[in-house]
């Protein structure tokens, strides 16, 4: 198997559940805080079935938090605009979620400076970037790109946890349970962006386009900076790093083949192909052990296996 991700058309790991509702109906906040602080600082790379996955994600989420705090001072500063009653009850609970992001993130990110020279100054950098944009860019690009960022969070979360068996099925507890939550919540609120900037500038569809290119782009490019930092690390072989920059790659363009159907004028985030009614059984599993008062703060092998024991498909 190569080191990347399998296509897009292959089956769901877990399968999928029908019958259900839909992932973004309804969702909640949860406000959850994960104790990584047990974590030893090799286990950084933290997923055994995937060891490239986890330091791609790794990367990736170094400048979430940062993108996570924009999204919430853009929706808050033009809510107030909005008319319909459905809209601002789930703009009021991704900027929930999406806090709660943040705050777990940004702890993540000061273990993951602490190990990989160079990452401390992408992180700023990041953090700078997005303080930056939400002073001196205009309305409709704070909303546009959040609108295009969020394109990708919610297609990341799907095909992470469509394969989750293969990415990371055997992992470190604290680090598996964040970062399934994360993926969970994401698909959850994946609909609230996009929605928002209809409200505004839904006759641009063509800006809509080029801002999901545009952040598309600008996450292939943070996440380059922070995993060329952790593979220097965590690689000293050159063969070891060019199958890193392979997975690298590889994630990058299943990312970019997903969002393909985002620009169709009828597109719709609910109406994805890998998002539909038809369910990824591992969130639904989640939801119910956490709904249920199960821990969801770490995330042991066999706990998994119990979850998805009691989700038939």
């Amino acid at each position: 198997m190569r080191p990347g991700l399998p296509p897009l058309a292959a089956p769901a790991t877990l399968g999928r559940m029908k019958g259900t509702s839909h992932p973004m109906d309804d969702f909640p906040v949860r406000p959850l805080r994960f104790d990584l602080d047990g974590i030893d600082d090799s286990e950084l790379v933290w997923s055994r079935s995937c060891p490239h996955f986890s330091m791609f994600i790794n990367a990736l989420g170094l400048h979430v938090p940062y993108f996570e705090r924009f999204l919430v001072r853009v929706m808050r500063a033009y809510r107030g605009e909005l008319t319909d009653d459905n809209l601002l009850r789930d703009v009021r609970k991704i900027i929930g979620q999406e806090a709660h992001h943040a705050f777990n993130f940004i702890a993540l990110n000061a273990r993951l400076a602490r190990r990989y020279p160079g990452i401390g100054e992408a992180d700023a950098a990041a953090q700078n970037y997005f303080e930056r944009a939400s002073i001196t860019r205009s309305k409709r690009f704070q909303i546009a790109f959040t609108a295009g960022y969020e394109t990708f969070t919610f297609l990341g979360g799907m095909i992470i946890l469509d394969r989750y068996a293969e990415l990371m099925e055997d992992a470190e507890p604290h680090l598996r349970a964040l970062w399934v939550w994360h993926q969970v919540e994401e698909v959850e609120h994946g609909a609230v962006a996009f929605d928002f900037y209809q409200a505004f500038y839904g006759d641009q569809e063509w800006y809509r386009r080029a801002m999901v290119l545009f952040a598309f782009a600008h996450i292939a490019l943070e996440t380059f900076r922070a995993y060329r930092c952790i593979v220097r690390v965590e690689h000293r072989r050159v063969r070891e790093r060019l199958r890193a920059w392979r997975f690298f790659a590889d994630f990058a363009k299943d990312l970019f083949v997903a969002s393909l159907p985002v620009y169709r004028r009828s597109y719709h985030p609910s109406k994805h192909p890998i998002c539909n009614d038809a369910q990824n059984r591992l969130a639904i599993a989640w939801r119910r052990h956490e709904a249920a008062g199960g821990n969801v703060l770490s995330l042991d092998r066999q706990t998994v296996t119990d979850m998805l024991a009691h989700t038939t498909p």
